[in-house]
């Protein structure tokens, strides 16, 4: 069974085992028919693989009479980036984000720079079947050249940030550990942290594109980073995915900072600036509803996902947005989670807070998440998730996205998988063991369902 998924972001596949050049093929031809006609940017992260695909990608967007701009191995957010600065008609970032070496992926982007819309996905979808057979003549088809300015581009800009202050940054003269697990980011962040005056500890910043452990940025894959910033007496420690699009902090007590509290110190800081609207997705922490209430501003929820985040963003025009995975999106530079702008804040948050950033995650408002997954078998996910929202009817209820319950003292967010047979279950209360007693009291309300 092929391992492709397919989804409103792109394709993403193992190498050899469902992302062959055919499947390729046929998905950048049907991509490049809905540009239509144009620059189309084209960047990748540092896999091995990287390079094949973006050769057949390139290819086949120049036999199709688009132009195709090369960025180079860089962050998926310095794709997107460039595609808005250049005015380009598209791009297309080759990356599996956080999935281990054997996969890789293509994420389309609009002429906005952003995911593309459902209705943008369906409309590439309706022209495929046609469209791998349609090339241009030898002398239509499109140009391909590289443009090295892209990344220096987005690194020049994120330092010109409004609200970041250089030299204030500098005088802390922060010791950094960067964990950037060999993959895009060790292109941009080391250096990037130079220019903010830190001292920088690399780790596993070797230029192989091989990821010497899980590439995905949780607590159980980064015992051995953890223990780095302590044996190294850092400030802090930085962990980026493959891509570059989520930030993890480590504690100078070598703890984690917590993927939830990324977003709520972000929050947090941009608020302490200017007032406005954010907004986040349904599963992200009730702690940045507190961090907004105290400045009188309004949270606004989307469904998961940041092409979804964004399109609630521009809808009431917020001044940062995220998701809880340790994404930050500031739309001051561009509409995407963005590890560098993630890196930006948190630095200058950190240096007017004064205190370490054990001390900034103590002041920050605690709660803790838990989360199951229950596995369905042969029953309609739609048909759970419709049976709960009736149970639950009295309550407050958000059906934008599954199910989400808010109570006084904990909220739990059902969500159906669209890749296999399972329900996820994500709870958050104040206390662990509520948020723990919560997951396991609906998981085994659905098992009933299920009987």
């Amino acid at each position: 069974m092929s391992t492709l998924m397919v989804s409103i972001s792109g394709i993403r596949g193992i190498v050899g085992d469902g992302l062959d050049p055919e499947t390729l093929v046929k998905f950048t031809s049907a991509y490049a028919d809905f540009i239509g006609h144009g620059k189309v940017v084209v960047g990748r992260d540092a896999r091995i693989t990287g390079e094949m695909v973006q050769s057949i990608v390139a290819g086949t967007l120049a036999a199709k009479g688009i132009d195709v701009i090369l960025i180079g191995i860089c962050p998926t957010p310095t794709v997107q980036y460039t595609v808005k600065t250049i005015g380009a008609q598209g791009g297309i970032a080759i990356s599996a984000s956080h999935n281990p070496n054997q996969w890789n992926a293509l994420k389309l982007l609009n002429s906005t720079g952003q995911f593309m819309t459902p209705e943008e996905n369906i409309t590439m979808l309706n022209i495929m079947d046609k469209s791998d057979s349609i090339y241009k003549p030898w002398d239509k088809i499109g140009t391909i050249s590289n443009y090295e300015e892209g990344l220096s581009k987005h690194v020049h800009d994120v330092l010109k940030l409004k609200h970041i202050k250089i030299e204030e940054i500098k005088k802390r003269k922060f010791k950094v550990l960067a964990d950037c697990v060999n993959g895009a980011g060790v292109y941009v962040i080391p250096d990037l942290l130079k220019n903010f005056g830190c001292e920088v500890v690399e780790m596993n910043c070797e230029r192989t594109g091989i990821f010497p452990r899980l590439p995905e940025p949780l607590p159980e894959n980064l015992t051995e980073t953890m223990k780095a910033v302590l044996l190294n007496k850092a400030d802090l420690g930085i962990v980026v995915d493959p891509d570059v699009d989520r930030l993890v902090l480590i504690t100078n007590e070598g703890k984690p900072f917590g993927e939830e509290n990324t977003i709520t110190q972000a929050v947090k800081f941009i608020l302490s600036k200017e007032k406005g609207n954010i907004v986040v997705n349904l599963s992200t922490t009730r702690a940045v509803e507190d961090v907004a209430a105290a400045y009188g501003q309004k949270v606004l929820r989307s469904a998961v996902g940041e092409a979804n985040v964004v399109k609630k963003m521009k809808e009431v025009n917020a001044i940062i947005g995220g998701e809880g995975s340790g994404g930050v999106i500031y739309p001051a530079l561009h509409y995407g989670r963005d590890a560098l702008v993630g890196i930006a804040i948190t630095l200058q948050h950190l240096s007017e807070f004064g205190g370490s950033l054990a001390d900034l995650k103590n002041s920050l408002p605690v709660y803790f998440i838990a989360k199951k997954k229950i596995e369905l078998g042969n029953n309609k996910p739609d048909e759970i998730i419709e049976t709960l929202k009736e149970n639950y009817k009295t309550e407050k209820i958000n059906s934008d996205d599954g199910l989400k319950i808010d109570f006084a003292d904990h909220w739990v967010h059902f969500r159906k998988s669209n890749t296999e047979p399972i329900i996820r279950i994500i709870t958050e209360a104040k206390e662990p063991d509520k948020a723990e007693g919560y997951s396991l009291k609906y998981f085994n309300e659905i098992k009933e369902i299920l009987k």
